[in-house]
């Protein structure tokens, strides 16, 4: 009998220390001692949860006709000064590799860049009415995880005779090598942001319309991102949006691209503005 009363106890323990975080009607920033980038940090046991309905982005071109992604799970916590949102979606396929065809997996965050009761339009912002997206990527993930991003890591069943930068007249790690290799990486070459190899899976930029996308020069967002069972769950954090408090309120909104289903740019599920609250500190 003690023996059955001992087991109870531990199912009933168990139940406890893995019971589903409280759903919130709206995106609550709750404070937290610290804050981390792994999504399946303890930290997260006491966030409240929104869940997020996405809608198809049907407003401009080109425009998404078909649905995927049905919702994405929100949590967010603060330390004052920055803030740490963890996002979590249902995505049966991974689809971390670029390539002629291939989109790949993503989701992102966004604020207005002004606090306060009126906000920008959802889409983008408006002109005049900037807006603050950070930017996660599934192959950027990949890269900070340690993958290669060579034509031999993109196709390692492919057969190369020869390249230039490979030749064995150019010393290794030499600065003509360099310059050698640069001329067979187009996007290195232009100076493309949005190559790997990266130190962060995010991006930071701005946009105030649809169309109207660019780097933000103040952004200083990281992030990381990881494989649940079926999905992917990604912590994306920034900074604590200015005059965001217990009494100012602001907004946020949210989007996912699922590779598989070719979305990618403006195809992709969205949200409208979801209010953001930031609670006190007991």
């Amino acid at each position: 009998m003690r023996r059955r009363h001992l087991s109870c106890l531990i199912l009933i323990l168990s139940a406890a220390c893995t019971r589903a975080p409280r759903l919130a009607n709206d995106v609550e920033v709750v404070p937290a001692p610290k804050l981390t980038l792994d999504p399946n940090d303890a930290a997260w046991r006491n966030a409240p949860e929104h869940v997020a309905k996405l809608l198809l982005q049907d407003l401009v071109e080109p425009r998404l006709m078909k649905p995927s992604t049905a919702e994405v799970r929100v949590q967010a916590i603060s330390n004052g000064t920055e803030v740490a949102f963890r996002l979590s979606w249902l995505d049966p396929t991974v689809n971390d590799q670029t390539g002629p065809g291939r989109m790949v997996d993503s989701c992102a965050i966004q604020l207005p860049q002004v606090t306060g009761k009126d906000s920008p339009a959802p889409q983008m912002g408006e002109a005049g009415r900037v807006v603050e997206i950070t930017m996660w990527r599934a192959d950027w993930q990949a890269y900070v995880n340690g993958r290669g991003d060579t034509i031999r890591d993109v196709y390692p069943n492919a057969a190369i005779d020869h390249y230039p930068f490979d030749a064995q007249s150019l010393e290794k790690g030499s600065a003509a090598q360099a310059e050698m290799a640069k001329r067979y990486a187009p996007a290195a070459a232009v100076e493309n942001r949005r190559v790997g190899p990266r130190k962060t899976p995010v991006e930071d930029l701005v946009a105030n319309g649809p169309g109207s996308l660019s780097p933000n020069p103040t952004g200083s967002s990281d992030g990381r991102g990881s494989r649940s069972k079926d999905g992917w769950a990604v912590v994306i954090q920034r900074r604590l949006p200015e005059r965001l408090s217990p009494k100012v309120r602001s907004q946020v909104a949210f989007a996912v691209w699922e590779g598989s289903q070719h979305e990618a740019g403006a195809r992709k599920m969205r949200t409208g503005w979801i209010p953001l609250s930031l609670k006190e500190s007991k």
